[in-house]
């Protein structure tokens, strides 16, 4: 199936993850409100739009999705200064930086 997953913005899911695209769900108008409440409503049209399908490794793909981006975010908003992006995440360096490659942000 090509197209996306309901609750993917961009990357990598587990290839299980693309039974469960709905075209509808890509065309909903964003979610809005706190991080909270924008992650229980992309997490509530997810599960509509599963349709009786069974899912696994759901926390992975989630942890996976919302990581990803943050990453992203923060290391361009300092210039890629892992040590300084390291310190604002709260994370170890070397943790940091294998989570980067993991996400091919390096």
């Amino acid at each position: 199936m090509n197209s996306r997953h309901p609750l993917a913005l961009d990357g990598e899911l587990p290839a299980e993850a693309d039974a469960f695209s709905a075209p509808d769900a890509l065309h909903a108008p964003m979610p809005h409100g706190t991080l909270r409440e924008c992650v229980e409503q992309v997490m509530e049209r997810y599960f509509a739009h599963l349709e009786g399908e069974s899912v696994t490794h759901l926390y992975t793909m989630v942890l996976a999705e919302v990581e990803a981006p943050l990453l992203g975010v923060v290391m361009r908003n300092v210039d890629g200064n892992q040590t300084r992006a390291a310190e604002l995440l709260g994370l170890n360096r070397g943790t940091l930086r294998k989570k980067l490659k993991q996400y091919d942000l390096i």
